[in-house]
């Protein structure tokens, strides 16, 4: 099977190298990796040529863009446009971050999902992260079946389908929202560790603590799916915070009628598996 990668960079000098490396030693290696060096000021694009320059595998894409970690926009801005340097003639897509560690097979083992059920539309492993004594510890605050956007492959119809990634933050809730709605299932393998390198959020702007909210409104949650989806998030982060700055984003979307990320149908259909989901837990 045809794996594309797409690697968005912002000044990731600090672990690309690690994380290309991960790629040169996969048991089924891909078919392309575009490195999109995204506005870097550090040595990235240094780092990205070498890897260019010996192993024919990589390509290399310069775009500016914000020097701001803003969640979603900027990582799917540069994603996008990795995607427009490459050709139609792949059967897996990954999303990759610049800071990730890949266990040797994981390409072979995502392969191996998709072709062995068509009705997988995203598959992906586990996030890992490390503490300050140097043990790896699972760090996956959403549900058991959700795949991080930091390491997430899609199958061709299934990235058609949902019409690509929205650049905002909750583009990897959404995404999988959209492939249910499309009769696609999300396929999660705890066999497959992925080390990520930097915790979550930690180069995140202080601008991006209302994004959470309104990705909630323009996934078209509604007020109290918001308000139970923030309780939880804020008692899984145990930031108490969280939860004030979510009904805040929501709320002032709200006012401020920001666009939707979805159609009016697929909001109604989000909304219903939001819910059962929710009793499901309760029973």
């Amino acid at each position: 099977m045809n794996i594309y990668i797409i690697i968005p960079s912002h000044n990731e000098e600090a672990f690309l190298a690690a994380t290309l490396n991960t790629i040169l030693k996969q048991t089924l290696a891909p078919t392309k990796v575009v490195v999109v060096n995204d506005h870097s000021t550090d040595g990235t694009e240094g780092i990205i040529d070498s890897y260019v320059q010996n192993h024919s595998l990589f390509q290399k894409l310069n775009t500016t863009s914000s020097t701001e970690h803003m969640p979603g926009s900027k990582v799917v801005n540069a994603f996008k446009k990795g995607l427009k340097t490459l050709d139609d003639d792949y059967d897996i897509l990954l999303k990759l971050d610049a800071d990730i560690l890949l266990p040797t097979n994981y390409l072979e083992k995502i392969a191996y999902i998709f072709k062995g059920n068509p009705n997988v539309g995203v598959a992906g492993g586990f996030a890992y992260e490390q503490d300050k004594e140097g043990i790896w510890h699972r760090n996956h605050p959403m549900n058991n079946d959700h795949v991080r956007g930091a390491f997430k492959a899609y199958s061709k119809s299934c990235f058609r389908a949902i019409g690509g990634l929205k650049s905002a933050m909750g583009w990897d809730t959404v995404d999988e929202l959209l492939a249910r709605y499309h009769h696609y299932e999300i396929y999660t393998d705890e066999s497959l560790k992925v080390k990520h390198l930097r915790p979550v959020g930690n180069a995140y702007n202080q601008k991006a603590k209302l994004l959470q909210g309104k990705a909630m409104y323009g996934m078209r949650y509604g007020y109290w799916i918001t308000f139970i989806a923030s309780l939880k998030m804020a008692w899984k982060q145990r930031k108490r915070n969280a939860f004030f700055d979510n009904m805040e984003g929501y709320l002032t979307a709200e006012r401020s009628q920001s666009p939707f990320l979805v159609s009016e149908e697929e909001g109604k259909f989000i909304r219903k598996l939001r819910w059962k989901n929710m009793r499901s837990k309760f029973i």
